[in-house]
């Protein structure tokens, strides 16, 4: 979330797009193949808080957050959740373009219907990753035929048929399917149960990972499904239970067949900043993780500090 606080820093030229992260954090971005996030603000100068009653927050981004996602490597975002249009159609229409020039690809929301729905396709080498995103909330959001929007999924319906067909669009064009959905409540600590639900429906009509988002904080893995990734950088208050504050940069290797593990970073988000957690935050979140990931039966090993999931590609 590069709007509001963190934003302010960068409009007033406070922070530059490389302050935000620590040297190290930039690093092991930069050294993936491909860097996927969820970017949830627009990135405008123009519009007005979207006219729905009762919303508490809106988050916008200035022009200048694009170079903080450049700077980090940012290969494609999805933009399906419940801030893209906090500032209305013509600031997503800003992101859109922002993005494109960057050269970041977009999936998630669009001009229209048809484009928040339509998967992109990643390359890292010979590896093609197909990408999918959607939301479930805010209905009103929804593109529509001839309307910019997000991608929405009412999954407390069931997944609908159209994420069905871009799942299985992906697929034709990709080796390997991500999914990221934006999905459940805020502050969650484990997975409610119409996202368990759609999680087994995504996976069965072909996904090869999803990796969710909305809660806020770190959950469980589940087989192939990282049920909420956590924050990476943002100005929220912290939660003392929770521990928004403490996160995980997830980082997944891939091949033709599947994931094959997991390495997940421990984080420490402070105010509009993000680094490295120390060896007392990593513990938490290492400990934190674990018993997430201990319903689910997912043996989660430590190695070097990193928390480690391994797959059998072949399998499930």
């Amino acid at each position: 979330m590069l709007g509001r606080g963190v934003g302010e820093r960068l409009r007033t030229g406070v922070a530059d797009p490389g302050s935000l992260f620590s040297r190290d954090l930039v690093e092991l971005a930069r050294g993936a193949d491909l860097f996927v996030l969820n970017l949830e603000c627009c990135i405008s100068e123009r519009g007005a808080p979207w006219p729905a009653p009762g919303k508490p927050f809106f988050f916008r981004a200035p022009p200048t957050a694009v170079e903080a996602l450049r700077f980090l490597g940012v290969d494609c975002i999805t933009l399906a959740n419940n801030h893209a249009l906090d500032f209305g159609e013509q600031a997503l229409l800003d992101t859109l373009a922002s993005l494109e020039e960057a050269g970041i690809a977009v999936v998630g929301a669009g001009r229209d219907e048809e484009a928040a729905r339509r998967p992109v396709v990643l390359h890292a080498g010979a590896l093609r990753l197909g990408v999918v995103g959607l939301t479930d909330h805010p209905a009103d959001f929804a593109a529509g035929p001839h309307r910019p929007g997000v991608a929405f999924a009412d999954l407390a319906r069931g997944v609908p048929d159209w994420v069905i067909g871009a799942i299985d669009a992906a697929r034709a064009l990709a080796d390997v399917v991500l999914v990221s959905p934006h999905w459940g409540p805020n502050m969650a600590a484990e997975p409610v149960p119409r996202v368990r639900s759609a999680a087994s429906v995504l996976t069965q009509a072909g996904a090869t990972l999803i990796a969710g988002h909305s809660a806020h904080v770190f959950q469980g893995v589940q087989g192939r499904v990282l049920y909420d990734l956590g924050d990476f950088i943002d100005d929220y208050a912290t939660d003392p239970i929770r521990r928004n504050d403490l996160g995980l940069l997830f980082l997944v290797e891939v091949d033709e067949r599947g994931p094959v593990r997991m390495e997940a970073v421990p984080l420490k988000l402070e105010f509009c900043a993000t680094r490295l957690a120390n060896e007392r935050e990593a513990d938490w979140v290492r400990r934190r993780f674990q018993q997430a990931c201990a319903p689910f039966d997912t043996r989660v090993s430590v190695a070097d500090g990193l928390l480690r999931v391994e797959w059998d590609p072949a399998g499930s």
